[in-house]
């Protein structure tokens, strides 16, 4: 996709804007296969996006470009589920610059269990160190 980049960040690879977003903007779907939650904890992996209580989408191919979106404490973009929770799209929270690092925050349940034992690597943590 043309319109993002997959390139080096502060946390490894990260998705850059390659255009600009204004807020609102869909910048781009997640994509996977639709798994149960159970099958999903059997697999285990950084790629899974929870749909609902059982179902998930495993996103761990690298044809998802969404996968390379890294988790923000002050993000710029935010996930939305379709009505019938079977797609995630990614839309702008505010307006993104060509070569910004597009993010979104995982959430209060992967940020304990995955991130915080790690150190959150975001910008906004960053620069506090």
């Amino acid at each position: 996709m043309k319109d993002l980049l997959v390139k080096r960040s502060s946390a490894g690879l990260g998705l850059f804007a390659n255009k600009p977003y204004k807020k609102g903007d869909e910048i781009i779907e997640y994509l996977g296969e639709t798994i149960t939650t159970d099958e999903g904890n059997r697999r285990g992996g950084k790629y899974l996006f929870e749909l609902n209580e059982r179902r998930m989408l495993d996103g761990k191919s690298r044809s998802n470009l969404a996968r390379y979106i890294n988790h923000s404490c002050r993000p710029n973009a935010v996930p939305e589920l379709s009505k019938g929770e079977t797609q995630v799209k990614i839309f702008a929270k505010k307006k993104i610059s060509v070569g910004e690092e597009i993010t979104y925050n995982y959430g209060p349940q992967y940020f304990k269990i995955i991130i915080k034992p790690l150190g959150c690597r975001c910008e906004k943590c960053t620069m506090k160190k």
